[in-house]
């Protein structure tokens, strides 16, 4: 069935609107780059710095563009562990060169590739799709067969839409045996749809991207349109589309092939949160390690893609070097959860992602409340990208002065003072009983940090959004906000905010809806919160 009749705000409209006609533009007067993937060129010759751009013959023959790095004095006969670069989101081949000539420079063959259906490469944008998975199999063969890369020592690496291909592949190619999958997705539902709520600015930034960049193919661009309306109608399409491009889907294959797997990501990712990764981080039985920074989505690995020092890279080339050199250097025996705090920036390690916030103190959401929908209090998640690349460099997460929203659209509910910083780890979980006046609705959680004049900062977010129900009739809620590493300093308490729209998210809330939150003494209503022991 379709949606009741809501409000439409007009940050909705604009970003749908946009991006719709976007796509609409880019399939009607060619705006994506090269409509027909340029002729085949001749593989040039080794440069000065050893690189070498080619065409490569992707699934059914389609063209892509790709660039060789070998190692400098390679001997005849010699042969080197490689490494397979698929290309980010709407990225040139070129986004890899400062790292792969790295990697070229410690021994590696490596060979980055445009993704099928951006910018010179061929073909449509199929989104992960089988022909994306088919294309990583077929440079593989390429480079066995153009380089001197050793069969028996075959990795894949990339940012984003490179990560979540990478890990598609090690299900279908037995023939990789390292990952390092950096600010990807396992579960693409899981990141752009969670809590049943559309991300919209996640997917206006892919959407429009896809068409300044590329060429999206229909069956994307059917879903974005469905996705963006919010047709139910289409949901179980849309879900069975997105569970086909999810590495999670794929999990039994990946397992028994047995790839060294590498998760990397950003606690504020906002096209790809945390939680779907340290879920899948925990269902891999190979080897493994996961590592969690602040920052945004790929912001974490930016500085490296520049050449400049990066964390995320220098874990990346220890992989590689430990799981297809065989070098002796540590890494397998460190603790394979690595975190680093968005507090104090350093380091912590733990024996898996279970370990990472054992004690936890439930925030009581006693008594109850009431609130209006179809107004944003000024409680938000930010901005998609900016708002937690700021968080990142200059510690200025999204703000909210507590005291001052507005009961009437917010419910409210904090904690004591506490006497001693609490060092949150993990993920927050709220649990309460909900009723509506409508059948179909939308919330947003948010944890603060407060302090002691009410000025809070944000800790995490998630949305949830529910259709069906029967006005008047309570139901229980559980909703996971998205994983973090943040302190509260001693003198500051933390808040829960809840109210119903965010610029992050589309909204479901029809005109006039009313929300309750209730916590029967059966059944009391409660925020979760994860502590690392003191």
């Amino acid at each position: 069935m379709g949606l009741p009749h809501r409000a439409h705000h007009a940050w909705r409209t604009t970003t749908v609107g946009g991006v719709s006609a976007a796509l609409v533009a880019g399939a009607a007067f060619g705006l994506a780059p090269a409509a027909q993937a340029a002729p085949a060129a001749k593989p040039s010759g080794a440069s000065a710095t050893g690189v070498r751009f080619v065409d490569i013959p992707g699934e059914g023959g389609t063209v892509l563009k790709a660039n060789v790095f070998a190692p400098k004095d390679a001997e005849p006969g010699a042969r080197y562990p490689s490494i397979v670069l698929p290309t980010s989101w709407a990225m040139p081949q070129i986004e890899y060169v400062a790292q792969a000539q790295k990697l070229a420079n410690d021994g590696y063959v490596v060979v980055s590739y445009n993704s099928r259906g951006f910018w010179q490469s061929g073909g449509e944008i199929e989104t992960a799709g089988p022909k994306d998975i088919a294309d990583a199999s077929k440079v593989i063969d390429w480079t066995l067969a153009n380089t001197p890369a050793d069969p028996t020592k075959v990795g894949m690496a990339g940012v984003s839409y490179g990560a979540g291909i990478s890990l598609l592949a090690a299900g279908h190619d037995k023939r990789i045996k390292a990952v390092a999958a950096l600010s990807g997705w396992a579960d693409l539902i899981d990141s752009i749809y969670s809590g049943r709520t559309q991300h919209v600015q996640a997917a206006a930034l892919l959407g429009g991207a896809g068409v300044l960049t590329g060429r999206p193919s229909a069956e994307l661009q059917q879903t974005l349109k469905d996705f963006l309306a919010s047709n139910l109608d289409k949901e179980d399409e849309m879900i069975a589309w997105g569970a086909k491009r999810s590495p999670v889907t794929h999990l039994d294959r990946i397992n028994e092939n047995g790839a060294a797997i590498m998760l990397g990501n950003a606690w504020g990712d906002t096209l790809f949160p945390p939680n779907q990764y340290a879920e899948f981080y925990e269902r891999l039985t190979g080897p493994k390690r996961l590592e969690f920074r602040p920052g945004d989505h790929a912001t974490a690995e930016a500085t490296g893609l520049l050449g400049l020092p990066n964390d995320t890279w220098t874990s990346t080339r220890r992989w590689f070097d430990h799981h297809l050199k065989g070098e002796a250097n540590g890494i397998d025996k460190e603790q394979p959860v690595q975190l680093k705090s968005r507090s104090t920036g350093g380091y912590e390690g733990y024996p898996d992602w279970k370990s990472v916030g054992p004690t936890r103190k439930k925030i009581a959401m006693a008594g109850t409340t009431t609130i209006r929908t179809n107004v944003d209090s000024g409680a938000n998640g930010g901005i998609a990208i900016l708002s937690n690349a700021l968080d990142q460099f200059l510690k200025i997460p999204p703000t909210a002065s507590v005291p001052l929203l507005p009961r009437r659209y917010t419910g409210v509910w904090q904690s004591e003072r506490y006497a001693s910083d609490q060092r949150v780890r993990g993920t927050a979980k709220l649990h309460t009983t909900l009723t509506s006046t409508k059948e179909s609705g939308t919330l947003v959680a948010y944890l603060y940090d407060v302090g002691p004049l009410g000025l809070g900062k944000l800790v995490s977010n998630a949305p949830y959004t529910f259709h069906g129900k029967t006005p008047g009739k309570p139901f229980g809620v559980d909703l996971e906000l998205f994983s973090t590493a943040y302190d509260v300093p001693a003198g500051h308490r933390l808040a829960l905010v809840v109210d119903t729209v965010d610029p992050l998210y589309i909204e479901h809330n029809p005109s006039g809806a009313q929300l309750t939150f209730s916590s029967p003494a059966a059944d009391p209503s409660y925020v979760s919160v994860p502590l690392r022991e003191q």
